[in-house]
C-alpha cells in the first residue's frame, strides 16, 4: 500500500494552493488567526466563492454539483484550506443532509433543496439531541403524529447548532411509540419559520451563542418532507453520523493547529529565551506531534485503502477519538503558551458592541479554540461510545 501522494495529487495540491492565495480574502484569514467571530455573512460570502469554482461540495456525486475528487483529493483539499487559513464552511447542509437526501430522498427533494444548499439560500440545523436522549439517541421523545397530509410535532431539542441563523432542519422524531425504539423513528426535514417552534439560545463556557434549544408546539410538517420511509429514519441517522464522524478528527485542521503552537512558542519568551528552547515544553510539543503524524499515517492509509478499492471500518471511530484528544492537547499548549494573555473573553473581545480588543494577535484565538475544544470528544458521538464501536467491531467484545 503506497501512502504517497501521486504526481497527479501533488499537481492538484499546487493548483489548490495557487488558487487559494488569489481567491482567499486577506481580511478573512485574519480573523481566524486572531480568533475573532466570523458571521454569517462572512461563511456564506466564502461559500459563495468556493461554489463558483464548483469546489463547494467535494463529497457530492457530480450530477448533483460534485467535484468528482478522489478520497485523497479531498484530504489533501482540507488540508490546504486549514493551512491557507480558510474558514470552515458550515457542514449540516453539505456534508450531513445532503449526503442523506442524494441516497434517501425523492427526486423533488433533491432537485429543491440541493440547489439551495449548493447557493447558501438555505441553512441548515441538526435536531437530534434532546434532553436525556444525546448518546443514547435512540431514546429520543419528540413526537411526530401524522394527521392527514401533514406530521403534527411536539417535543424539545438541545444543543442545536446555528438554529438561530438555519432556514431548515432536519430532525428525528418518534412516529410509532409503541415499537422498539429504531424502528419507530422518522427522518423529518422542517421549515423553521413554521408556526409554533422556538428557538432560545444557550451561551457555552466561551462566551458564544452557537448552540441553543428548540422546541416544537404542534408544528406542522408535510408528510412530503418525510425523507426515507415513515420509522425507517434510523437508517439515515446512521448513515448521515458515518459522514460527520469522517471530519470530527479533524487532522487538517490539527496539523494548522499544531503550526500555530510551533509558531506562538518561538515568538514567546520565557526567561530571556524563546519558550520553543525550553526543554520541557519541547517536549509537549513533540509528544502530540507525533500522536498527530500516526493519526496522519492511519488516514492516510484508510485513503489509500479506499483509492485501492477497500472500504474502511472503525477507523473512523479511531481517527474522531485520536483526532479530537490531539485538537485538546494541542489547545492547551497554546493556551499554556500565551500564559497570562489567554484570559477568557469579555463581552466586548467577543464582538457584541464593538471590535474585539486583542491583547496579541493570538490570544483571544487560544482561549477560543481551547474552551471549544472542550466538546470536540461529545459531540458527533462522545470518544466514549466510539471506543464501544471499536471494540464491537475490531475486538468482538
Amino acid at each position: 500500500m503506497d501512502i504517497n501522494f501521486t504526481p497527479d495529487e501533488r499537481a492538484f495540491r499546487d493548483e489548490v494552493r495557487a488558487w487559494l492565495r488569489n481567491h482567499l480574502p486577506v481580511e478573512m484569514a485574519a480573523r481566524i488567526s486572531q480568533g475573532k467571530r466570523l458571521s454569517k455573512e462572512h461563511q456564506v460570502q466564502w461559500m459563495q466563492t468556493l461554489n463558483r469554482q464548483g469546489w463547494l461540495a467535494p463529497g457530492w456525486p457530480v450530477e448533483f454539483g460534485g467535484t468528482g475528487w478522489s478520497d485523497v483529493q479531498k484530504h489533501i483539499f482540507d488540508e490546504e484550506c486549514f493551512a491557507a487559513g480558510a474558514p470552515k464552511v458550515s457542514s449540516f447542509g453539505l456534508k450531513m443532509v445532503a449526503p442523506v437526501i442524494i441516497k434517501f430522498g425523492t427526486s423533488e427533494q433533491k432537485s429543491h433543496f440541493l440547489p439551495r444548499i449548493l447557493t447558501s439560500e438555505d441553512w441548515w440545523c441538526q435536531g437530534y439531541s434532546e434532553p436525556g436522549a444525546g448518546s443514547d439517541l435512540s431514546s429520543l421523545k419528540t413526537r411526530a403524529v401524522r394527521e392527514g397530509d401533514h406530521y403534527v410535532v411536539n417535543g424539545q431539542k438541545t444543543w442545536t447548532t446555528l438554529a438561530h441563523y438555519a432556514d431548515w432542519m432536519f430532525c428525528l422524531v418518534r412516529t410509532d411509540p409503541e415499537a422498539r425504539q429504531q424502528r419507530g423513528i422518522s427522518f423529518l426535514l422542517i421549515d423553521m419559520q413554521t408556526p409554533g417552534i422556538t428557538v432560545r439560545p444557550i451561551i457555552t463556557l466561551d462566551g458564544e451563542h452557537e448552540v441553543n434549544e428548540v422546541f416544537f408546539d404542534n408544528v406542522r410538517v408535510p408528510v412530503t418532507n418525510l425523507v426515507g420511509e415513515e420509522n425507517q429514519g434510523w437508517t439515515c441517522a446512521k448513515y448521515l453520523l458515518t459522514h460527520e464522524r469522517t471530519s470530527i478528527g479533524g487532522i487538517a485542521q490539527n496539523k494548522a493547529l499544531l503550526s500555530r503552537l510551533k509558531h506562538i512558542a518561538s515568538q514567546e519568551e520565557r526567561d530571556g529565551r524563546p519558550l520553543i528552547e525550553d526543554p520541557l515544553f519541547r517536549t509537549q510539543i513533540a509528544e502530540v506531534e507525533m500522536q498527530l503524524m500516526a493519526a496522519e499515517m492511519s488516514s492516510l492509509r484508510t485513503l489509500a485503502a479506499v483509492r485501492d478499492g477497500g472500504v474502511p471500518g472503525a477507523e473512523s471511530s479511531f481517527l474522531k477519538i485520536k483526532g479530537t484528544e490531539i485538537r485538546q492537547a494541542i489547545t492547551y499548549l497554546i493556551s499554556k503558551a500565551v500564559g497570562p494573555y489567554a484570559m477568557p473573553f469579555i463581552e466586548d473581545e467577543l464582538g457584541y458592541g464593538s471590535e474585539p480588543l486583542l491583547y496579541t494577535d493570538y490570544s483571544s484565538a487560544a482561549t477560543y479554540q481551547y474552551l471549544d475544544s472542550r466538546k470536540a470528544s461529545i459531540y458527533g458521538g462522545a470518544n466514549e461510545i466510539q471506543k464501544n464501536i471499536i471494540a464491537k467491531m475490531i475486538l468482538e467484545l
